[in-house]
Protein backbone atom coordinates (compact mmCIF):
# COMPACT_ATOMS: atom_id res chain seq x y z
CA UNK A 1 0.00 0.00 0.00
CA UNK A 2 1.56 3.33 -1.02
CA UNK A 3 2.34 5.85 1.72
CA UNK A 4 1.75 9.49 1.01
CA UNK A 5 3.73 12.11 2.91
CA UNK A 6 2.39 15.64 2.96
CA UNK A 7 5.06 18.33 3.10
CA UNK A 8 4.84 20.55 6.18
CA UNK A 9 2.83 23.69 5.66
CA UNK A 10 5.10 26.68 5.36
CA UNK A 11 4.15 29.94 7.01
CA UNK A 12 4.54 33.11 4.99
CA UNK A 13 7.95 34.69 5.35
CA UNK A 14 6.48 37.92 6.67
CA UNK A 15 5.27 36.16 9.83
CA UNK A 16 8.80 35.11 10.72
CA UNK A 17 10.14 38.56 10.04
CA UNK A 18 7.39 40.12 12.15
CA UNK A 19 8.11 37.76 15.05
CA UNK A 20 11.79 38.67 14.99
CA UNK A 21 10.90 42.35 14.92
CA UNK A 22 8.85 42.12 18.13
CA UNK A 23 10.78 43.64 21.03
CA UNK A 24 10.69 41.56 24.20
CA UNK A 25 13.27 41.15 26.95
CA UNK A 26 16.64 42.88 27.06
CA UNK A 27 17.70 44.75 23.95
CA UNK A 28 20.71 46.77 22.95
CA UNK A 29 20.29 50.27 21.55
CA UNK A 30 17.05 50.83 19.68
CA UNK A 31 16.84 54.09 17.72
CA UNK A 32 13.69 56.05 16.94
CA UNK A 33 13.19 57.98 13.71
CA UNK A 34 13.79 61.32 15.49
CA UNK A 35 17.18 60.18 16.83
CA UNK A 36 16.14 59.23 20.38
CA UNK A 37 17.52 55.91 21.55
CA UNK A 38 16.80 53.44 24.34
CA UNK A 39 18.74 50.60 25.93
CA UNK A 40 16.95 48.23 28.26
CA UNK A 41 14.08 45.85 28.75
CA UNK A 42 10.96 45.54 26.59
CA UNK A 43 7.60 43.86 26.77
CA UNK A 44 5.16 43.59 23.86
CA UNK A 45 7.04 46.22 21.88
CA UNK A 46 7.02 48.78 24.72
CA UNK A 47 9.71 49.84 27.20
CA UNK A 48 9.06 47.83 30.32
CA UNK A 49 11.45 47.13 33.19
CA UNK A 50 14.88 48.71 33.63
CA UNK A 51 16.15 50.98 30.89
CA UNK A 52 17.93 54.15 29.78
CA UNK A 53 16.41 56.66 27.36
CA UNK A 54 18.35 59.46 25.63
CA UNK A 55 16.48 62.30 23.92
CA UNK A 56 18.38 63.77 20.98
CA UNK A 57 16.64 67.18 21.01
CA UNK A 58 17.87 68.36 24.43
CA UNK A 59 20.31 65.59 25.36
CA UNK A 60 18.28 64.56 28.42
CA UNK A 61 18.93 61.11 29.91
CA UNK A 62 16.53 59.06 32.02
CA UNK A 63 17.79 55.98 33.86
CA UNK A 64 15.32 53.88 35.78
CA UNK A 65 12.06 51.97 35.73
CA UNK A 66 9.57 51.80 32.87
CA UNK A 67 6.06 50.44 32.64
CA UNK A 68 4.35 49.92 29.28
CA UNK A 69 6.31 52.68 27.55
CA UNK A 70 6.20 55.25 30.34
CA UNK A 71 8.54 56.20 33.19
CA UNK A 72 7.03 54.45 36.17
CA UNK A 73 8.85 53.52 39.37
CA UNK A 74 12.18 54.95 40.54
CA UNK A 75 14.40 56.87 38.14
CA UNK A 76 16.82 59.74 37.57
CA UNK A 77 16.58 62.48 34.95
CA UNK A 78 19.72 64.39 33.94
CA UNK A 79 20.50 67.22 31.51
CA UNK A 80 23.84 68.11 29.87
CA UNK A 81 25.71 71.09 31.28
CA UNK A 82 26.19 73.96 28.84
CA UNK A 83 29.66 74.03 27.32
CA UNK A 84 30.58 70.72 28.93
CA UNK A 85 30.24 67.01 28.38
CA UNK A 86 29.16 66.51 31.95
CA UNK A 87 25.59 65.88 33.02
CA UNK A 88 23.68 67.63 35.80
CA UNK A 89 21.15 65.63 37.77
CA UNK A 90 17.75 67.32 37.61
CA UNK A 91 15.43 64.89 39.40
CA UNK A 92 15.82 61.68 41.37
CA UNK A 93 12.77 59.96 42.74
CA UNK A 94 9.53 58.23 41.96
CA UNK A 95 7.46 58.43 38.78
CA UNK A 96 3.98 57.36 37.76
CA UNK A 97 2.70 57.32 34.17
CA UNK A 98 5.59 59.49 32.93
CA UNK A 99 5.18 62.14 35.67
CA UNK A 100 6.97 62.86 38.94
CA UNK A 101 4.79 61.29 41.63
CA UNK A 102 5.76 60.32 45.15
CA UNK A 103 8.94 61.30 47.00
CA UNK A 104 11.70 62.90 44.97
CA UNK A 105 14.46 65.52 44.85
CA UNK A 106 14.38 68.23 42.16
CA UNK A 107 17.40 70.44 41.46
CA UNK A 108 16.57 73.93 40.14
CA UNK A 109 20.15 75.18 40.28
CA UNK A 110 23.50 74.63 42.02
CA UNK A 111 22.17 75.92 45.35
CA UNK A 112 18.41 75.54 44.91
CA UNK A 113 16.55 72.28 45.30
CA UNK A 114 13.39 70.69 46.65
CA UNK A 115 12.98 67.43 48.53
CA UNK A 116 9.54 66.05 49.27
CA UNK A 117 6.31 64.82 47.73
CA UNK A 118 5.17 65.22 44.12
CA UNK A 119 1.77 64.87 42.44
CA UNK A 120 1.71 64.78 38.62
CA UNK A 121 4.89 66.90 38.22
CA UNK A 122 3.88 69.39 40.95
CA UNK A 123 5.12 69.79 44.51
CA UNK A 124 2.42 68.70 46.95
CA UNK A 125 1.71 67.48 50.50
CA UNK A 126 4.96 67.88 52.49
CA UNK A 127 8.29 69.18 51.27
CA UNK A 128 11.36 71.26 52.02
CA UNK A 129 12.63 73.90 49.57
CA UNK A 130 16.16 75.30 49.70
CA UNK A 131 16.35 78.63 47.85
CA UNK A 132 19.48 80.03 46.21
CA UNK A 133 19.38 83.12 48.48
CA UNK A 134 19.74 80.95 51.60
CA UNK A 135 16.06 80.89 52.64
CA UNK A 136 14.41 77.54 53.52
CA UNK A 137 10.72 76.67 53.47
CA UNK A 138 9.46 73.53 55.15
CA UNK A 139 5.84 72.52 55.27
CA UNK A 140 2.79 71.74 53.19
CA UNK A 141 2.48 72.27 49.42
CA UNK A 142 -0.34 72.24 46.90
CA UNK A 143 -0.21 72.82 43.14
CA UNK A 144 3.53 73.56 43.28
CA UNK A 145 3.22 76.33 45.91
CA UNK A 146 3.38 76.55 49.72
CA UNK A 147 -0.16 75.94 50.90
CA UNK A 148 -1.24 74.90 54.37
CA UNK A 149 0.94 75.04 57.47
CA UNK A 150 4.63 75.75 57.08
CA UNK A 151 7.74 77.60 58.22
CA UNK A 152 9.94 79.95 56.22
CA UNK A 153 13.39 80.49 57.70
CA UNK A 154 15.28 83.41 56.19
CA UNK A 155 19.03 83.51 55.69
CA UNK A 156 19.48 86.02 58.53
CA UNK A 157 17.73 83.70 60.99
CA UNK A 158 14.34 85.42 61.05
CA UNK A 159 11.43 83.08 60.46
CA UNK A 160 7.71 82.88 59.84
CA UNK A 161 5.58 80.09 61.28
CA UNK A 162 1.96 79.83 60.24
CA UNK A 163 -0.44 79.29 57.41
CA UNK A 164 0.03 79.74 53.66
CA UNK A 165 -2.21 79.88 50.62
CA UNK A 166 -1.15 80.09 46.95
CA UNK A 167 2.48 80.60 47.96
CA UNK A 168 1.76 83.57 50.27
CA UNK A 169 1.27 84.04 54.00
CA UNK A 170 -2.47 83.79 54.65
CA UNK A 171 -4.14 83.26 58.01
CA UNK A 172 -2.72 83.08 61.52
CA UNK A 173 1.03 83.28 61.84
CA UNK A 174 4.02 84.40 63.85
CA UNK A 175 7.05 86.25 62.52
CA UNK A 176 10.21 86.08 64.65
CA UNK A 177 12.48 89.10 64.07
CA UNK A 178 15.41 87.49 65.84
CA UNK A 179 17.88 90.06 64.50
CA UNK A 180 16.00 92.83 66.34
CA UNK A 181 14.60 90.76 69.22
CA UNK A 182 10.91 91.10 68.41
CA UNK A 183 7.95 88.83 67.70
CA UNK A 184 4.85 89.69 65.67
CA UNK A 185 1.79 87.48 66.00
CA UNK A 186 -1.35 88.09 64.03
CA UNK A 187 -3.35 87.61 60.84
CA UNK A 188 -1.97 87.77 57.28
CA UNK A 189 -3.57 88.28 53.87
CA UNK A 190 -1.51 87.70 50.72
CA UNK A 191 1.84 88.27 52.48
CA UNK A 192 0.61 91.42 54.27
CA UNK A 193 0.13 91.51 58.06
CA UNK A 194 -3.34 92.98 58.62
CA UNK A 195 -3.63 92.94 62.40
CA UNK A 196 -1.70 91.55 65.34
CA UNK A 197 0.58 92.27 68.30
CA UNK A 198 4.30 93.01 68.45
CA UNK A 199 6.31 92.18 71.58
CA UNK A 200 9.97 92.07 72.55
CA UNK A 201 11.38 88.57 72.17
CA UNK A 202 14.98 87.83 73.11
CA UNK A 203 15.87 91.51 72.67
CA UNK A 204 18.86 91.32 75.03
CA UNK A 205 20.49 88.58 72.91
CA UNK A 206 19.60 90.07 69.49
CA UNK A 207 22.55 91.11 67.27
CA UNK A 208 20.80 94.37 66.26
CA UNK A 209 18.23 95.14 68.98
CA UNK A 210 15.78 98.00 68.61
CA UNK A 211 16.83 101.28 70.17
CA UNK A 212 14.01 101.25 72.69
CA UNK A 213 11.98 98.35 74.12
CA UNK A 214 8.29 98.15 73.28
CA UNK A 215 6.33 99.81 76.11
CA UNK A 216 3.92 97.75 78.12
CA UNK A 217 0.38 97.66 76.71
CA UNK A 218 -2.06 99.34 79.09
CA UNK A 219 -5.29 97.97 77.63
CA UNK A 220 -7.39 96.07 80.13
CA UNK A 221 -8.25 93.39 77.56
CA UNK A 222 -5.75 93.42 74.65
CA UNK A 223 -6.75 89.91 73.55
CA UNK A 224 -10.37 90.96 73.36
CA UNK A 225 -9.50 94.04 71.27
CA UNK A 226 -7.47 91.91 68.87
CA UNK A 227 -10.27 89.36 68.63
CA UNK A 228 -12.80 92.08 67.84
CA UNK A 229 -10.54 93.68 65.20
CA UNK A 230 -9.92 90.31 63.59
CA UNK A 231 -13.65 89.53 63.49
CA UNK A 232 -14.37 92.89 61.84
CA UNK A 233 -11.65 92.33 59.24
CA UNK A 234 -12.90 88.84 58.38
CA UNK A 235 -16.44 90.19 58.09
CA UNK A 236 -15.21 92.85 55.63
CA UNK A 237 -13.28 90.26 53.62
CA UNK A 238 -16.37 88.05 53.33
CA UNK A 239 -18.38 90.99 52.05
CA UNK A 240 -20.91 90.98 54.88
Amino acid sequence: MPVFKCPPKLEPLWKGWDQKAQKNGLRHQVYAVNGDHYVGEWKDNTKHGKGTQVWKKNGAIYEGDWKFGKRDGYGTLSLPEKGSRKYQRVYSGWWKEDKKSGYGVQFFGPKEYYEGEWCSNQRCRWGRMYYSNGDIYEGQWWKDKPDGEGMLRLKNGNRYEGFWERGMKNGQGRFFYLDHGQLFEGFWVDDVAKCGTMIDFGRDEAPEPTRFPIPEVKLLDPDGVLKEALAMFQKTENGD
